[in-house]
């Protein structure tokens, strides 16, 4: 029996090194990376820029209480805020804690105006993560079994469906919290004229809307937030995953008008915002500029989908295509699960989104031919499997 406990359905490979778009198992065999450590290497693997940087705040400092002022926490959040256009940060070290950071706020925001609203409203099919709070929060009834009692506070409404969130809003709504895109759910995109409607009915209702972006920000959609593609701000956006390619580190940023609600004492994280995970995020944002990055998001993840409607004609099973910038998905007419297997043998990395759709996230910095072989080797997976 293993030590660690068995809270992970893994693969059956160990790996033990990543250099750029590819990793390799303790046997030797390499493979393409189109995991990304689901969403999370977004410069891939041993990125020359992440090692100095890593390197260098080794050697200076890794850790600080936040019992002190930390500059390059600062430099990150003054970054995240200009990008954003909130009002300020709060550093954590998961996309779960961001999104419980949002869900106290919203609460405390709406306390501070002597308001009764607590109930946050969320999509069917969303995954916020596995605090208690969250999976609450999390449109899918599989996170939650045996976990109950679950707290209150929660209403869930379909996607894309803007009558019915108009009917689930109460006098009691504190906030909507969407994901733009839903990476868990099944690569599901939140339609731009929805994201609109949405803004419009919480500036209405004087309802906060928050936006997860743990999995789509920091340029996996092809702009810096996904957000932005819809032409809205959100009140709270929250982030994790890409924002350290490798090393934990969650944000929630608010305006400054809902981020007055936090003061000394209300909220806080141990190791959020140290100077090693701010030194590594700093670096991703420096290198996504340098490199160009959001242009190479978006015409690599062109680049997939069209080769991916391409394998659509030879392998009909592919019933359709979908995502934004490099969170793309293939939905089949069958369980995926074995065509993971086979992409696998095959020398390709890819991952669920539900049990019908394969998703694929490779590094932000992809090239054109690891795209080109990424197809060719899925397609040879395909042939395997039909």
């Amino acid at each position: 029996m293993s030590a660690v406990m068995n809270t992970y359905a893994r693969f059956p490979l160990t790996l033990v090194k990543g250099k750029g778009t590819r990793v390799w198992d303790d046997a030797g065999h390499a493979y393409l990376d189109f995991i990304s450590g689901i969403a999370v290497n977004t410069l891939g693997h041993g990125h020359q820029a992440m090692v100095e940087a890593l390197s260098d705040q080794a050697e200076t400092m890794l850790h600080c209480s936040n019992l002190f002022h930390i500059p390059k926490q600062q430099q990150l959040a003054e970054k995240l805020v200009a990008l954003s256009g909130l009002g300020s940060a709060f550093f954590c070290n998961s996309g779960a804690e961001a999104n419980e950071a949002a869900i106290k706020l919203a609460r405390k925001f709406h306390y501070d105006r002597d308001s009764s609203r607590r109930t946050i409203i969320t999509a069917t099919q969303s995954f916020h993560g596995r605090l208690l709070s969250t999976l609450t929060a999390t449109g899918q009834d599989k996170v939650k079994v045996g976990f109950d009692p679950l707290p209150p506070g929660f209403t869930h409404v379909p996607l894309n469906d803007i009558q019915a969130l108009k009917e689930a809003v109460t006098s009691q709504t504190a906030a909507i919290l969407l994901e733009p895109l839903q990476g868990e759910g099944g690569v599901n995109v939140a339609d731009a004229t929805y994201l609109q409607a949405v803004r419009q009915l919480c500036d209405e209702h004087g309802i906060l809307l928050m936006l997860d972006e743990v999995q789509t920000g920091i340029g996996r959609t092809g702009s810096m937030f996904a957000f932005e593609q819809a032409g809205i701000t959100p009140d709270i956006l929250t982030l994790a995953k890409g924002l350290g390619s490798g090393v934990p580190i969650g944000a929630m940023l608010a305006s400054e008008t809902v981020a007055a609600s936090f003061g000394p004492g209300t909220h806080g994280s141990t190791f959020g915002g140290n100077p090693l995970s701010c030194s590594a995020a700093l670096t991703v944002l420096e290198v996504i500029e340098s490199e160009a990055l959001l242009d190479n998001v978006e015409k690599r993840g062109e680049q997939l989908k069209s080769g991916l409607l391409a394998l659509q004609q030879r392998f009909p099973v592919i019933q359709d295509v979908r995502g934004q910038g490099l969170l793309v998905g293939a939905e089949l007419s069958v369980e995926a699960a074995p065509f993971v297997i086979a992409a696998r043998d095959e020398g390709l990395m890819v991952l669920l989104a539900g049990p019908n759709v394969l998703r694929f996230l490779p590094p932000l910095n992809v090239s054109e031919d690891e795209i080109n072989e990424a197809l060719a080797l899925l397609a040879s997976a395909m042939e395997t499997c039909i």
